[in-house]
């Protein structure tokens, strides 16, 4: 779907995408056996992802850079809200089938969505769609009772001239042909799988043995502190410094879980083993605990991160794949319940080992913190890291260089707003030129 969103459009993803909950969501409801309610709940999630994905990347494009982050964070407290909710609602409801009623009749309140909200223009520019591009801001302009006459920028002037030109589509498989780009995505796509996989593993140590809904609140409570925490943090350390911050933290709170009280039990002092179980057991939940709100936070953050680094011809598939890693991360909770918990110690040592490689990688991503959304590819692949400490020695390009690598020639606008630009040649990379 993600892919979709970049060749139809994020608008009509969102519509299609809505429909379908509506209609799956309320089949689920008259299943008459197992095989009918799995078959509509797969499909019902299916489309649930959809309307995340294509929200979460209009949400980033409508937004200006200072906002992008606080908005994003106030989405993921209200996921978190809504999640809150769900027992209060079993509880009213009692039938199962009464509360996936409820539960998908908010949908249609959806709807109106697609007449609230414009089509991301920025889309609709880079994509050639002009026609659209144009209506779209006749319409704003006219809302913002801004006269059209008087045109000094000529930006309404060359859409004019430039209706003739056919759309261009573009795919995330593009990505393959760069190289700092394609590094990034990569990077995120780890540090978003690994999120996920090893809050399983913390969420277990505490939920072990027990059945209390008052885990659930507590579940959810660790992860609003962790977005409330996760704001200050970005404020001040920017992007990269927030998620390297997170993830050094879910990898210390691991290896500490991990090898920490296994030294205690070992060399304690205390000859009581039901003492030595009990400091273990606090200890344990403890580490817990850090781990579950630091990799909330590396996990939020990882996909936000991908949604900024992604050019906006390729940003729904970007983002999807940030999401898809995501969803195989969470997918190894149900895996190890399978296997009656069969290797579960494995299981964790080998994503505490991702934390360890992802808190290698990091510093290899470029800060977006007050940076414009990147539109094509080419300026995508122009954004170059920077060093984190002052004496850190790189030989990347200088920013002026940069942005001689990252301008786009193939869009008239472009031209328009950055005029006497120089041709850049077609084996160029952010870099230098590519020798292969």
């Amino acid at each position: 779907m993600g892919a979709m969103a970049d060749w139809l459009g994020r608008i009509p993803v969102l519509l299609v995408s809505v429909l379908s909950v509506l209609v799956f969501g309320l089949a689920v409801a008259f299943s008459v056996d197992m095989a009918m309610f799995s078959t509509l709940r797969f499909f019902e999630g299916f489309c649930l992802a959809a309307i995340r994905l294509s929200l979460y990347v209009l949400r980033i494009e409508l937004c200006l850079p200072a906002w992008r982050f606080s908005m994003t964070l106030i989405a993921n407290l209200i996921i978190v809200i809504g999640q809150l909710l769900m027992p209060g609602l079993a509880a009213l409801c009692r039938d199962w089938q009464i509360l996936q009623i409820v539960i998908i009749a908010p949908f249609v309140l959806m709807l109106p969505y697609v007449w609230m909200f414009p089509e991301s223009l920025r889309w609709l520019l880079v994509t050639q769609h002009y026609k659209r591009a144009k209506q779209q801001m006749y319409r704003i302009a006219h809302s913002n009772s801004i006269a059209t006459a008087t045109d000094s920028s000529g930006i309404l002037s060359e859409l004019e001239a430039e209706l003739q030109q056919k759309p261009k589509t573009y795919c995330v498989t593009q990505i393959t042909g760069t190289r700092n780009l394609w590094k990034n995505t990569v990077v995120l796509c780890v540090n978003s799988l690994t999120g996920y996989g090893i809050h399983h593993c913390f969420a277990r140590s505490v939920l072990e043995g027990s059945a209390s809904h008052l885990h659930y609140y507590a579940l959810a409570a660790i992860a609003i502190s962790s977005c409330l925490v996760l704001f200050p943090v970005v404020a001040g350390f920017g992007r990269r410094g927030g998620l390297l911050t997170f993830m050094i933290i879910t990898a210390l709170a691991s290896l500490l879980q991990l090898g920490l009280l296994n030294l205690i039990g070992k060399y304690s002092l205390l000859h009581d083993a039901v003492l030595q179980d009990t400091l273990n057991q606090r200890f344990s939940h403890a580490f817990s605990i850090i781990g579950m709100f630091s990799s909330h936070a590396v996990s939020t953050l990882s996909i936000f991160y991908c949604a900024e680094i992604t050019p906006t011809v390729i940003r729904g598939g970007g983002v999807g794949l940030v999401l898809a890693s995501a969803g195989f991360g969470m997918l190894t909770a149900p895996l190890m319940e399978l296997h009656n918990q069969k290797g579960f110690f494995l299981h964790h040592v080998i994503l505490t080992c991702c934390t360890l490689l992802c808190t290698i990688c990091i510093p290899l991503l470029p800060e977006t913190a007050g940076q414009p959304l990147p539109e094509t590819i080419a300026e995508g692949e122009g954004l170059l890291r920077q060093p984190i400490l002052p004496g850190e020695q790189h030989h990347l390009l200088a920013r002026t260089e940069v942005r001689e690598y990252s301008r786009v020639q193939d869009t008239p606008l472009h031209q328009v707003v950055n005029p006497g630009n120089g041709l850049v040649p077609s084996n160029s990379t952010a870099n230098g030129m590519r020798t292969s």
